[in-house]
């Protein structure tokens, strides 16, 4: 009845009509709006920037156009400008992918609107209300630009509740994309940077010892990554910075580098590159008079394309050790602006591939910094932007101690687990149940409702999409205490198995135990039961189904299984909260917990995807719970054992087994466990015999121990 009832709510919870889907979530965005020459033909810049009747065509590097409003006077006049942040920056969000956003910023460098036209995040999916995010962006109009903007900081932004790393990468990407035009229009001015100035050291080094002090850099990517379905890797590029006398002779040899320093002129870099694999960096569409329309250099917002005009042909490489390749090139950057002394990308652009699979590009980039000792006064002092992690986790850092500190103290515990049970017993085990308890009530508390640090299949499928396509350490960095947790998750599941999380720290797990608790102190142990053993037997496969089930749907399309992943409470119970949701969500939660004061555990058991998933790898634990041989025949600890992973023969499901070590008191119990009893109470007849020696005689009391024992023990 209970196992129905929870697969009843879980039903209802997916087939009840859900609520509307995000406008912008995962929109489909025409190629003309993200990088036609006509953004304002696509997308509505006058929703940011009210004040234009004009719009230009895009322009500049980063690129943005230009609105222009109507005076009173019948004449045109310059009134600001609008620019799509993907034309600006590369943000990740916590989906891995950046938040489409169109942004207008007036001439004096005010921030005139803020639209996102399209986002991935689930938790804006089917959680917290687009409406939310609509909020977020409406405080950044009549901000300037060159301001600070801080999520709770001193400029006073609010962030998303229950969606904060979505907030934080959305704050940078509008505030970062309105500087950096800001910069290119002249509005905002930066100091100028000291040109470059090389030293004499003029070294002969093999490409092994340029590689290792970063005079090469590298940039590798693999075939999945690129989309593609070749064996090998689907480009290997190696590339440097040849003006440098040690680099370029290194490189060309004398000849080579004397032949192209006499060919440069002034503000005239060259660097090359060399590559193997199954794709290329030149292109097979190249014509003459044409572009290099795979890669391309950047340096802070300037973008550097190749052009056939640039191009030399390298034909040898001269450092010994130099690996092969398949293709190389030398090209020349013409232009004042950019600077060897500071650092630059190359930039590879892969076609035809996205994270989702659809049709488009995927950019991989590779950062450059000619070494130190090659610059007169070595790097030059850089200003970097914070990356968005890292801003979450020094905001966070006394929560990040309190909750890796717990993780640990959890750990240090299970693992004198033998210590612990030992000084336990049926009868008094605070040793065991005290601990546990707390864990259970921290887990809940502050793991779940203050942190929201509830871990989701939803990650899983995240990371096997990203393992895929593209993994971007960012995306997992982004959530301080997921990151921590999963790690966690990771070393203990393959030393003790799934158990120590699923059934100490799992944030409704332990809700679901603390429910059974309170369902005692109200007086509802007598009807507290498990299901029969054969039917659980039958019913904890569903859980696998689920999770097979999700995963599948996920390679097939990412967003109906995070609508799907609803089957998981977890985002109604400590993410969004009941409040928040619509009815059928709170139904779903409110059917889990009333079961669980009358079963343990039930959603763990039947229908927890993330519980299967990590039961897998757990099957590969190198320590599990100890059994006697005596244990294939007595059924105490089966009896039990509130999670039914102990059958008949006394062997332990280490894949349904939650670790709560009750059966390990039981193990050791001398008054609890069959066996035990049973040589306990020998050897107190053994005593009492040896006393009836002392008082009465040698041969009587030798009699009654040989009476009192079994016949292959009865031998003095």
């Amino acid at each position: 009845m209970l196992a129905f009832l929870l697969l009843l709510a879980s039903v209802l919870m997916v087939l009840l009509p859900l609520p509307s889907r995000a406008g912008s979530y995962d929109a489909d965005l025409s190629a003309a709006l993200l990088s036609g020459p006509d953004l304002c033909a696509h997308a509505d810049c006058r929703a940011v920037l009210p004040t234009a009747v004009r719009f230009t065509q895009r322009k500049g590097s980063p690129q943005y156009v230009e609105g222009y409003a109507r005076a009173a006077d019948g004449s045109e006049q310059l009134a600001g400008y609008v620019f799509l942040s993907t034309d600006v920056v590369d943000i990740p969000a916590y989906s891995g992918k950046p938040v489409v956003t169109l942004i207008g910023m007036d001439r004096g460098g005010v921030i005139a609107g803020v639209r996102v036209l399209k986002h991935s995040e689930p938790i804006l999916l089917a959680g917290i209300p687009e409406s939310a995010l609509q909020r977020f962006i409406g405080q950044y109009p009549s901000r300037r630009a060159d301001g600070r903007f801080e999520i709770g900081g001193d400029s006073g932004l609010d962030a998303i509740s229950g969606a904060t790393v979505t907030a934080i990468a959305e704050n940078q990407v509008i505030a970062r994309s309105a500087y950096e035009i800001g910069r290119q229009v002249g509005i905002f001015t930066a100091a100028a940077r000291p040109p470059a100035r090389f030293t004499a050291l003029d070294l002969r080094q093999d490409w092994a010892t340029l590689a290792k002090e970063g005079s090469i850099a590298r940039l590798q990517v693999s075939a999945r990554a690129a989309g593609t379905p070749s064996a090998g890797p689907y480009i290997d590029m190696q590339f440097g910075y040849l003006n440098t006398a040690s680099v370029g002779n290194s490189v060309l040899g004398e000849e080579g580098y004397r032949k192209l320093m006499s060919g440069l002129g002034p503000n005239e870099h060259a660097i090359f590159i060399v590559a193997q694999g199954s794709g290329s960096f030149k292109g097979s569409g190249f014509v003459r008079g044409g572009i290099y329309d795979r890669i391309q250099l950047r340096q802070d917002t300037q973008t550097y394309t190749l052009r056939d005009t640039d191009y030399l042909n390298l034909y040898q490489v001269q450092a010994a050790g130099a690996p092969s390749y398949t293709e190389s090139a030398i090209f020349i950057i013409r232009s004042a602006d950019f600077n060897p002394a500071w650092p630059w990308s190359l930039s590879l652009l892969v076609h035809g591939a996205s994270a989702g699979g659809k049709p488009g590009f995927t950019r991989f980039e590779q950062e450059y910094w000619l070494p130190a000792r090659y610059l007169e006064g070595g790097h030059p002092r850089l200003v970097r932007p914070q990356p968005a992690w890292q801003a979450i986790w020094q905001a966070r850092m006394p929560q990040v101690a309190a909750f890796a500190a717990l993780l640990a103290l959890t750990a240090l515990l299970y693992s004198q687990r033998d210590r612990l049970v030992r000084a336990s017993t049926r009868r008094h085990k605070p040793l065991i149940t005290i601990p546990r308890t707390v864990l259970w009530l921290a887990s809940a508390g502050f793991f779940g409702f203050c942190l929201k640090a509830q871990p989701s299949i939803t990650q899983v499928l995240t990371w096997v999409h990203a393992l895929l396509y593209q993994w971007k350490w960012e995306l997992f960095l982004s959530d301080p205490f997921i990151f921590l947790f999963w790690i966690f998750i990771a070393v203990t599941v393959l030393v003790w198995g799934r158990g120590l999380f699923c059934g100490w720290l799992c944030p409704f797990g332990s809700l679901q135990h603390l429910a059974l608790k309170l369902g005692k102190l109200v007086g509802l142990e007598r009807y507290q039961r498990l299901l029969p053993k054969r039917l659980h037997d039958r019913l904890k496969w569903i859980k696998y189904g689920v999770f097979f089930g999700l995963l599948g749907v996920s390679l097939w399309s990412m967003e109906s299984a995070e609508m799907l992943a609803e089957v998981e409470p977890f985002k109604t119970t400590f993410l969004v909260g009941v409040w928040q949701r619509s009815w059928p969500y709170g139904l779903f939660v409110g059917a889990i917990l009333g079961l669980a004061m009358f079963s343990e555990r039930p959603y763990c058991k039947y229908l927890c995807p993330l519980g299967a998933g990590l039961a897998l790898p757990g099957r590969l634990r190198l320590f599990g719970l100890k059994r006697k041989a005596e244990c294939t025949s007595c059924k105490a600890c089966a009896a039990g054992c509130g999670s039914h992973a102990i059958d008949a023969q006394g062997r332990i499901d280490q894949t349904e087994c939650m670790l709560c070590l009750d059966c390990m008191v039981m193990y050791y119990d001398d008054h609890a466990c069959p066996p035990l009893v049973g040589e306990r109470k020998r050897r107190e007849k053994a005593g009492q015999a040896l006393s009836r020696i002392d008082a009465g005689g040698h041969f009587i009391a030798l009699d009654s121990l040989r009476a009192s024992m079994p016949a292959k023990r009865s031998e003095p």
